[in-house]
């Protein structure tokens, strides 16, 4: 019974090997100087090394929770593509609703201001 899992256990050990490989060759090949460019603050508007500790700004989780729920949407759009021809009537409706209340949600939130950045 447990011989049926080898294939898996191999599978393991060759992903672990090509990881541990990239990652020993990246520190092999790459150079490991950092420059001021490099450790500059980059799209999240705060010093890359700095305190753990301190507080973030609510609008790096509000934009965090926005783009995961505008882009689940996109998790239930494509297999409602693929089987729209078997779904029928009821399933293109169930979708037009849903996509009815994602945009809703999506002009309110607008209307709200949280899609700007000051």
């Amino acid at each position: 019974m447990l011989t049926e899992y080898l294939p898996i256990l191999v599978f393991m050990v060759i992903a672990g090997v090509i990881a541990m490989a990239m990652v020993g060759g990246s520190l092999i090949a790459a150079r490991q100087k950092p420059y001021a460019e490099k450790l500059s603050a980059y799209e999240c508007g705060f010093e890359a090394f700095d305190d753990a500790r301190r507080r973030f700004d609510v609008r790096f989780y509000l934009v965090a929770i926005l783009f995961i729920i505008f882009d689940l949407e996109v998790a239930f759009l494509f297999p409602w593509a693929v089987s729209l021809s078997q779904i029928g009537l009821f399933g293109f409706l169930s979708m037009v609703g849903f996509l009815g209340v994602l945009t809703i949600g999506f002009v309110y939130e607008w209307c709200k201001g949280a899609l700007e950045w000051e």
